[in-house]
């Protein structure tokens, strides 16, 4: 990661630096170099800044870089031009080819930025609600959201901006993330110590004091950039013999792109001698996350000792120049990374605090997400119970339809009328006869006298339409017949 930021660094400073010509080595007889056959270009392999807009960065030097106007421009800019912006105007001089392209390049990273923010809302719960996509795009400086079309000088000069400014940056975040790194080891060794019995913490606390004193027992450290230091590579990776040691050919010997620089990343590799002095991956006691940090701050210690001009670059002249200082050949002692705890004890109390109050967000989250989860599954039974009420009530309305069977009429009562009685519904309660609708004589030989009489009063009750009087009449009842007065 460190040698694609000093790629990207380099190509700020520039372009020339870019083209990472191979350099001969020095022993090399450049007379006894045979002509070979020119062997098509490689193409240099994906790198990675570490800055969030790292793929958009690098299409954009890509493409810059194929225009002639633009590269030969950069050959008489130095970086303070850069970081003023004078170097972005001469965007306007590019070809209509490379303007088009890195007017989509730009399209493109504006809509992977609103598919991540609009990401980032449905995670939080806010699918609901409106996304204000420009007021957003605000907190991405290193482009101008407010023409998201097309690519101007603009766009340019807050990409240089920007980059330079957040890997200036880098350094620091990283230092803050190995804090919190340390922090949580040490948070999570006293977790586990609680875990523990008395006796069972006494020898946990033993073993973990036994690491500490291995780890620290190690050759003397030479202080990073020093004469000494530079020797002892010199000696041992270079082979050489450390009483013809020479700055000059030194610098040639590990400028291992051959641009008259040293970056970060062949700086870095100077210090793996002394790092191999205090950690070894085959230890219990080593932790190789505290090497890279140890890596890290023995370069930004000889940065900030011989890189001058702050380019994060160090050149020929500059490396020279600090072979001569004090510093260079009577070094203070290097104090390690053991000998400088990363954290503060309130900066651990206020870790603490931050991971409590973590740890209950979490647990608020954790009981609103079942109070969801409980709602979520009683409708679902609602529905459930609804869909089967339904797919019964469409079950029954095909059985009706597979029977064929048809409504009852319906019955409309006008007026007074009396509704007609059909078939069986004249059945009476028990106890009750029917009245005939005809009456048939009986034999006349069976017929009292006065009904057999033509002109008796059975012959008259029929004619004019009234009931016959029974034959047979209750003990002590008499029958009365009209028209025809008890004779005295």
């Amino acid at each position: 990661m460190c040698g694609s930021r000093t790629a990207l660094t380099s190509w700020l400073v520039l372009l020339v630096q870019l083209l990472c010509l191979e350099a001969v080595p020095i022993s090399m007889d450049k007379t006894k170099i045979q002509d070979t056959e020119p062997k098509a270009e490689e193409t240099p392999a994906s790198v990675d800044t570490g800055l969030h807009y790292d793929r958009y960065l690098r299409e954009v030097i890509d493409f810059l870089e194929k225009d002639q106007h633009f590269r030969e421009k950069l050959h008489n800019t130095d970086m303070e031009d850069i970081k003023q912006g004078k170097l972005a105007k001469e965007l306007d001089f590019v070809s209509h080819h490379v303007r088009t392209k890195l007017d989509e390049l730009k399209r493109q990273e504006v809509s992977r930025l609103r598919t991540l923010i609009k990401a980032k809302q449905d995670l939080e719960g806010g699918n609901d609600i409106a996304v204000d996509h420009q007021a957003l795009l605000k907190q991405f400086e290193y482009l101008n959201h407010m023409n998201p079309h097309t690519f101007e000088v603009e766009d340019l000069d807050r990409l240089i901006r920007s980059a330079t400014n957040d890997l200036e940056n880098f350094d620091k975040e990283r230092h803050e993330e190995f804090k919190k790194y340390e922090m949580m080891k040490e948070h999570d060794r006293q977790e586990h110590l609680k875990t523990l019995d008395e006796e069972e913490r006494r020898k946990e606390e033993e073993h973990y004091d036994e690491m500490k004193k291995k780890h620290a027992d190690h050759p003397k450290v030479n202080h990073p950039g020093s004469q000494n230091q530079l020797k002892e590579v010199w000696e041992e990776a270079d082979g050489l013999d450390p009483e013809d040691f020479d700055p000059k050919t030194f610098f040639k010997l590990h400028d291992s792109n051959g641009d008259g620089y040293f970056d970060e990343q062949e700086l870095e590799a100077l210090f793996t001698k002394e790092l191999e002095k205090i950690y070894d991956p085959t230890n219990e006691e080593d932790d190789m996350v505290e090497m890279e940090e140890e890596r890290l701050r023995m370069r930004e210690h000889v940065m900030n000792e011989v890189d001058s001009n702050k380019d994060r670059l160090v050149s020929l002249d500059e490396f020279l120049v600090a072979t001569k200082k004090k510093e260079f050949l009577e070094p203070d002692s290097w104090e390690t990374l053991e000998q400088n705890q990363a954290y503060t004890d309130e900066e651990m109390r206020e870790f603490e605090e931050h991971l409590v109050q973590q740890e209950e967000d979490l647990n608020q989250k954790a009981v609103d997400l079942q109070k969801q989860r409980e709602e979520l599954e009683k409708q679902q039974e609602q529905l459930n119970a609804q869909k089967v009420e339904l797919q019964q009530a469409v079950e029954h309305m095909e059985r009706l339809k597979t029977l064929k069977v048809d409504p009852p009429p319906e019955v409309h009562i006008e007026g007074n009328a009396i509704p007609e009685v059909h078939g069986n519904d004249n059945v009476l309660p028990p106890g009750h006869q029917a009245i005939p609708q005809e009456h048939h004589s009986p034999p006349q030989d069976h017929l009292d006298p006065l009904q057999a009489h033509p002109d008796g009063p059975a012959q008259n009750q029929v004619q004019h339409g009234l009931p016959q009087t029974p034959h047979h009449l209750p003990p002590g009842h008499q029958e009365v017949q009209q028209g025809h007065p008890n004779s005295p």
